[in-house]
């Protein structure tokens, strides 16, 4: 399947990067660019991407604005921030916004194309160092040293079923064990927790732990 992409930066040189490298990927189609939010709400009305790739700081209407009028106007779109500024100033209105993910403009090429694909099926990719920020504060929130924005379930868009799922491997229990608490098939934990590891970011049981040490 191939991949609709909306390119969303001021930069003129950074569009153009953006370009060539999602068409040297044989799944990416770049439908359009814009140069200012205004311009971005309007082309995805008018070429109707799988995914945004949205730059946050710009003239006039900021990425984050943006997010949230093409949102409001196609809710199945996937906007996925990419940004110089990985602060949290820019990273919690990103997502309260709706965007799915959190990349900075350092990324490795290869990442950058992944981070694309998995926004299109669903995913939440974050850069490592914002993921790890977000697990830390996740964790800190132990202790009410930040606020509930932390709380991994609505950072990371889960449903009440893989919030459970969730808890339960924080606590070590197994696939088996969870099955057992829950009363459904082992199979279903293991779909539950692949969906997880794809909504988090989190490669490993040990960082699902880490993900959900916050208030709930």
């Amino acid at each position: 399947m191939t991949v609709r992409v909306l390119l969303v930066d001021d930069q003129r040189l950074v569009r153009a990067g953006l370009r060539m490298l999602c068409e040297s990927a044989g799944d990416l189609e770049v439908v359009g660019e814009a140069a200012t939010g205004g311009d971005a709400v309007r082309l995805a009305e008018q070429t109707r991407p799988d995914v945004v790739l949205m730059d946050l700081r710009m003239p006039g209407m900021d990425g984050i604005r943006a997010t949230a009028a093409i949102l409001a106007a196609r809710p199945s779109t996937r906007v996925l921030a990419l940004t110089t500024f990985d602060d949290d100033d820019h990273l919690y209105p990103a997502l309260t916004a709706g965007a799915c993910g959190f990349l900075v403009k350092d990324a490795a090429p290869a990442d950058l194309l992944d981070g694309i694909r998995r926004a299109a099926a669903g995913g939440r990719p974050f850069s490592p160092d914002v993921l790890q920020r977000v697990l830390d504060s996740a964790i800190a929130a132990r202790t009410g040293q930040v606020t509930e924005t932390a709380d991994p379930a609505a950072i990371f868009g889960l449903t009440p079923r893989e919030a459970e799922v969730l808890a339960l491997v924080a606590e070590g229990h197994s696939n088996a064990e969870i099955a057992a608490a829950l009363h459904v098939g082992v199979t279903t934990v293991k779909t539950h927790v692949t969906n997880l590891m794809a909504k988090t970011g989190a490669t490993n049981r040990v960082r699902l732990a880490a993900v959900s040490r916050a208030p709930g």
